[in-house]
């Protein structure tokens, strides 16, 4: 019996070896026993090694302690410019629906019907058989819209920031940013490798001593064209001259001047009249003035043939949903031709900064729908944002680090769907909360 079992051993291990098993590798080193664990090394990690969770909690305590803590609530329904919180009907002034378009009807007209032909999600990557027919044809439009040869998705705007940076800059690079850039572009330039200088805000004179500091660098000089919190519009003008003078690349965030400023409301980059060539690296967004989700780089076919193949959140990623894509073009014509919205946001804007002037309101310079009023102290306006809620008004305290130490505010968001008794009654409840 033993011999009989030997023999049919190896049988087939000789069977084995001349047809290998199909799709299966060979290893060229035999298994080898596993070493025992070293009970030492063991023994000393659990106190050589810091906890990350417990990190993380000391870190959000001390926040908590300086009244920096956030805090995630839940909007249980939207109706206009009212959102229901914590079951209370407040008027929201922290929305960046500056057009009033996320529940036009339109929109949600094209988003369904768009979601019956399509489903609801693309399944796939742009590049493994994501990128539907819907998303093409928004591109053509975001493209014709912003005076740009092409124009590639992304799914956020962040994605579509780090996206640009991992592309176009390497380790031997330099990036000049506005020091009250969006944190995204800050974030991209960190992880491409290259050197990040930051200037003076909204001063050309910094950013050149920036790029003159290493003159045989390629370089990136990135703005937003709206800053998101302070609401004041950058010297495009200025740095595009700079950037064709230090032969560097201008790169333009538009979250927040798509559809608000220019003409058509094409954004800020149009507004200031410059071309392609004068800014050749144009980022926007979708969810703010045109009330739906995701994010687009435009430029020439050059730098988005590019980006198809470098821009690794672009290549790695799902697509966005085809019905919101045809979403975003329906609001794209609202946004284009209904300019009687921006007419209306530019009369909100002037009644509050008049109000507010009147009533002795302290806000920082801005022309565009966010309006800051400057409190300081982070607990104050903490407390500021608790009494305004209290008289039925959403206005978030925006606090460090969002916004630097000693400059806490109240963001004040204006919409086309704000009435002008909702301006009224925030100044009047504005100027309370000061005295």
């Amino acid at each position: 019996m033993t011999r009989r079992c030997s023999r049919a051993s190896a049988s087939m291990r000789s069977r084995s070896r001349s047809n290998p098993a199909p799709c299966m590798p060979r290893s060229s080193n035999p298994a080898r026993p596993k070493r025992p664990p070293d009970r030492g090394a063991m023994a000393a990690a659990p106190h050589s090694r810091p906890d990350l969770l417990a990190r993380l909690a000391a870190a959000q305590a001390e926040r908590g302690r300086a009244s920096l803590l956030r805090r995630l609530r839940t909007v249980e329904a939207v109706d206009g410019a009212t959102v229901v919180v914590d079951g209370r009907r407040l008027t929201n002034f922290a929305s960046n629906d500056y057009l009033g378009l996320a529940q036009h009807p339109a929109l949600r007209e094209a988003l369904v019907r768009a979601a019956a032909s399509w489903g609801v999600g693309a399944s796939a990557a742009h590049l493994l058989g994501g990128h539907r027919d819907e998303h093409a044809a928004l591109e053509v439009a975001l493209a014709r819209w912003t005076g740009r040869e092409r124009a590639l998705l992304f799914s956020t705007g962040y994605m579509a920031n780090l996206g640009v940076a991992s592309a176009l800059l390497g380790a031997d690079d330099l990036c000049v940013q506005d020091k009250l850039n969006h944190a995204s572009l800050l974030d991209a330039a960190r992880l491409a490798d290259c050197t990040l200088k930051r200037y003076l805000h909204a001063d050309i004179a910094s950013a050149a001593r920036q790029l003159e500091a290493r003159p045989a660098a390629a370089a990136l000089l990135a703005s937003d064209g709206v800053f998101s919190m302070d609401g004041d519009v950058a010297p495009l003008r200025e740095l595009a001259a700079l950037a064709r003078a230090q032969h560097a690349t201008l790169m333009i965030d538009d979250a927040h001047g798509l559809g608000v400023l220019g003409p058509d409301g094409a954004g800020s980059v149009a507004e200031a009249r410059l071309s392609q060539d004068d800014v050749p690296v144009l980022m926007g967004t979708l969810g703010k003035s045109l009330g739906v989700a995701g994010a687009f780089v435009a430029g020439s076919a050059a730098l988005i043939d590019g980006l198809v193949q470098s821009a690794r959140t672009f290549v790695y990623t799902t697509a966005l949903p085809p019905a919101l894509a045809a979403a975003t073009r329906a609001a794209i014509d609202i946004a284009r031709f209904e300019g009687w919205r921006r007419d209306r946001l530019a009369l909100l804007v002037a009644h509050f900064r008049d109000g507010a002037a009147a009533r002795g309101i302290p806000l920082l310079s801005s022309r565009t729908p966010i309006q800051p009023v400057l409190v300081g102290d982070a607990m104050a306006a903490l407390a500021c944002s608790q009494r305004l809620e209290a008289a039925g008004l959403y206005v978030p305290a925006i606090r460090p680090p969002t916004v630097p130490q000693g400059q806490a505010r109240l963001r004040v968001v204006l919409s086309a769907l704000h009435a002008e008794s909702d301006v009224e009654k925030l100044l009047d409840a504005l100027a309370g909360t000061a005295r």
